[in-house]
């Protein structure tokens, strides 16, 4: 019998491994790499999509076509099913989510030599915060992209409970320790207890904030109002000012949005708020990057810029491909107060699962931080305030979960 392939199908980034002989092999679907960019680029005159690297390339090259990052967060939202116009060809987000994971099936059984009726996928605890009923959706939803993709069997585990699989070598027996899952759209959490060399689950709770949602606050505060953002514009008639209208703005600071902004109605919006704008310069720009389709671009600038700033170092978040030399100043102070409502949610979170776990804080005895966000500062800084008296361990931050659903499918 095949094997079941484990899938971690991530905001950002996707991986897959097997169990053989008792050991992970994960599957290199990029190049020879372990994770795969969660991204497509379906060219403008037809041809193959592109994930992946591939498609990161072909955006940055200037290929006509579009590109598209953050699938996983429509999962559960009537946007799944929306059927639009992209490159030439009427679909729906649904379609490119079944295409992405038919291509990522198709390359680990290349890879692997075998065939995989079956799959294990991680999913979040919740996909969506506080609404039993999408939460449920958003997994039907995952699970029809999955046998649409060519998977005859699905299942899903909860994500930082793979992580905890993994990494329960992270304590001895009796011990008790916290998963901190940080993704792209999602943070998990986790209170195990390692009792006989096997993990028992004592909680789990997750909420809906993510890297994504990092990039977006950052986005807003530091970039935007270079666009104009937080600006006025003259009334029509009359004396008076009003404010410029945020949507525009919150569609392009958020990754899943950006692919649907380059609208006739927003071009001829920006146009008409240049001619009224106090601060026409910003507007200007705002309308270059709608006409332009410059999204995408500053969105990258934007998680470079977090990036540098997150390792401590003054930046800035380079904006020339807008207008020359443009650029907007970021550092460590200015992106821990772009994020500082995020903080107390996560912190929030935590208390909430140690409670629901019957655990306080001093009976943690390691903290586990797995997914890309984790590598944020404001992370580590939360769990060394939270649970002082804990080991901090980074572990594998973009493989802990796939390694965990597969040592998972050894337990079926």
């Amino acid at each position: 019998m095949s094997p079941t392939l484990a899938i971690d199908f991530g905001t950002s980034n996707s991986a897959a491994a097997i169990l053989e002989g008792g050991t992970v092999r994960r599957i290199p679907i990029e190049h020879g790499s372990d994770t795969l960019p969660t991204a497509v680029f379906l060219p403008a005159r037809g041809g193959a999509m592109r994930i992946g690297e591939a498609a990161a390339q072909a955006l940055m090259a200037a290929e006509e076509g579009r590109y598209m990052r953050a699938l996983k967060s429509v999962l559960g939202t009537p946007l799944l099913h929306e059927s639009r116009l992209i490159s030439g060809k009427r679909r729906t987000l649904f379609d490119v989510i079944v295409a992405f994971l038919s291509e990522l099936r198709r390359r680990a059984e290349a890879v692997a030599g075998q065939t995989f009726p079956g799959a294990l996928s991680g999913r979040p605890v919740h996909f969506h915060t506080a609404d039993p009923t999408r939460d449920a959706r958003a997994e039907a939803d995952l699970r029809a992209c999955y046998h649409a993709a060519g998977f005859e069997r699905v299942a899903f585990m909860a994500e930082p409970e793979a992580a905890a699989l993994a990494c329960h070598g992270m304590g001895g027996t009796g011990e008790t320790g916290l998963i901190m899952d940080i993704g792209g759209g999602t943070s998990d959490f986790s209170v195990y207890r390692v009792e006989g060399g096997r993990v028992r689950i004592l909680a789990s709770h997750g909420i809906r904030l993510g890297g994504t949602d990092f990039d977006q606050a950052i986005s807003l505060s530091h970039a935007m109002p270079l666009l104009g953002h937080g600006s006025h514009l003259r009334r029509e008639m009359g004396p008076g000012l009003l404010p410029v209208p945020n949507a525009v703005y919150v569609d392009l600071a958020s990754w899943a949005h950006i692919p649907f902004v380059y609208t006739p109605e927003n071009r001829r919006q920006a146009g008409k708020m240049v001619r009224l704008a106090v601060e026409p310069e910003r507007l200007e720009r705002l309308a270059t990057v709608l006409t332009d389709e410059l999204g995408h671009e500053l969105a990258f600038a934007v998680e470079r810029g977090k990036i540098a700033a997150n390792g401590g170092t003054d930046g800035r978040i380079a904006m020339g491909f807008i207008e020359p030399r443009l650029a907007a100043p970021i550092g460590r102070p200015s992106l821990q107060q772009a994020l500082q409502d995020h903080a107390v949610a996560l912190e929030r979170a935590v208390a909430e699962t140690l409670a629901r776990a019957g655990i306080g804080a001093d009976g943690i005895g390691n903290v586990v931080m797995v997914g890309g966000s984790s590598l944020m500062g404001l992370v580590t800084d939360l769990a060394a305030r939270m649970m002082p008296g804990a080991r901090l361990h980074r572990s594998e931050a973009f493989t802990a979960v796939v390694d965990g659903l597969a040592l998972a499918t050894g337990m079926e």
